[in-house]
């Protein structure tokens, strides 16, 4: 578990009866339609009030414990959306990557080197389109996927989701069979400060409709499905109110670790931590 911050700290609410946020139905995206005015009047306005944060300023790849990636032992890949990209903070080492490893790194003591690869607004059809193609084929040894709230909030129903996050799944399984993957769903949209009360119900509407479906899908390809963040406050948030903040990024690496690490008696021998998937 995560220290407990000012981010961390208080009741995790709907979580504690409902980890993943999995709890829709048809009811769930029946209510969502009925509510679509809703969206588009307070989607549009929140659009142009919310600030448009530029990615952070730093190296978008990094290594601990070691001087080059060929001789870290835990190879790390954080893909996505702009959680993935670290819009929210000013410099890339406090974003989500780095952070991480440097959580792996305190916890197992082994080399770690991390890339990056996440893009603002993105979906599911353009990591896997535009972003997975074009990444060298390194021996990713552990993949951190961060997708599904732009699905969400670009209003993505359950059968697209389901084809392109989807075909994501297959393509990442397919370039890195060995690696050990793990998909970080999105948070409470409630509790995002930015997001007006009405319009952040009904984009929870649609991302309950995005954690179900998409940990069905992660569970047929192998993928391990982390839980919603089991708590969300204000000082997590950057100045948009929206993405996260240094304090964000570092519960974020908290809560992620574990899932990451899965059985660390895999990793006392660097020689034998290929993963399962």
């Amino acid at each position: 578990m995560p220290p407990e911050s000012s981010f961390s700290g208080g009741p995790a609410s709907w979580g504690e009866l409902d980890p993943g946020g999995l709890a829709a139905s048809f009811k769930t995206g029946l209510i969502s339609w009925l509510l679509l005015p809703v969206y588009v009047w307070q989607g549009l306005a929140t659009r142009r009030r919310i600030e448009r944060l530029l990615p952070p300023v730093g190296p978008r790849t990094g290594c601990i414990g070691t001087e080059t990636k060929d001789e870290a032992a835990i190879r790390l890949l954080v893909l996505g959306d702009s959680s993935a990209a670290g819009i929210g903070v000013e410099r890339m080492e406090d974003s989500l990557a780095p952070k991480l490893a440097e959580r792996l790194y305190a916890l197992t003591g082994l080399s770690v080197f991390w890339r990056t690869a996440g893009a603002n607004s993105a979906v599911s059809a353009e990591v896997r389109d535009h972003v997975v193609p074009n990444l060298a084929p390194e021996a990713f040894t552990h993949i951190v996927l961060m997708m599904g709230t732009n699905d969400a909030k670009n209003w993505h129903g359950a059968r697209k989701f389901k084809k392109n996050f989807g075909s994501l799944l297959y393509a990442l399984r397919a370039k890195w069979p060995e690696a050990r993957i793990v998909w970080s769903p999105p948070v409470d949209l409630k509790r995002v400060p930015a997001l007006p009360p009405a319009l952040a119900y009904v984009l929870e509407l649609r991302a309950r409709i995005i954690r179900q479906r998409g940990a069905n899908l992660c569970a047929e390809r192998g993928i391990v499905v982390s839980t919603t963040l089991p708590r969300v406050e204000p000082a997590g948030f950057g100045p948009d109110g929206f993405h996260a903040s240094v304090a964000g990024y570092a519960y974020y690496a908290g809560h992620l670790v574990n899932y990451v690490l899965g059985d660390r008696t895999r990793f006392h021998d660097p020689e034998t931590m290929m993963i399962d998937g």
